[in-house]
């Protein structure tokens, strides 16, 4: 029985959208574990050019490619073709995962909001609008801090109304 034939590419110059796919849950898991592409790319044996191309897509990555990262990144294979969450999806048993610390509900990116917050970027397809939502966080940011360090330089005043 002979297979379908499948391009790797649709169209001229565009990337099949199950590379893009995977691509983009191999970048949203390594963002969500604080690693750089330099990293990743050290860990799974290739330069982080490789890796760049792999997370947008416009390299398919093998089967044993697909294994490693899972690896390395501590999920199932099939968590780069599902929409499972991306902090709670499960370890691989006796995976690189570190035993939880206490608090770690405080953890930032353990937080729904931050969830929802990453795959609300990732879904904008416009890299440069992504680009200008993750300038405009910074700047506010910013903001929020500088506001915090003006509040902290006023002087206080006590209950007898004099300042400190």
């Amino acid at each position: 029985m002979a297979l379908p034939q499948s391009s790797s590419r649709r169209g001229r110059g565009k990337p099949n959208p199950i590379d893009v796919h995977v691509g983009s849950r191999v970048r949203l898991r390594r963002n969500m574990l604080g690693l750089s592409q330099s990293k990743l790319g050290e860990a799974i044996g290739l330069a982080f050019q490789q890796v760049q191309k792999y997370e947008r897509g416009a390299n398919r990555i093998s089967a044993s490619g697909l294994h490693m990262l899972s690896r390395v990144l501590d999920v199932p294979v099939s968590f780069f073709f599902d929409d499972t969450d991306p902090v709670r999806a499960a370890a691989i048993p006796g995976g690189f995962a570190q035993p939880p610390s206490e608090g770690s509900e405080s953890d930032p990116l353990r937080r729904h909001e931050t969830i929802e917050l990453v795959d609300a970027y990732y879904a904008i397809d416009d890299a440069a609008v992504r680009h200008r939502l993750l300038a405009l966080a910074r700047a506010l940011a910013g903001e929020s801090q500088r506001a915090g360090e003006r509040r902290s330089t006023l002087p206080t005043r006590n209950l007898r109304g004099s300042a400190e």
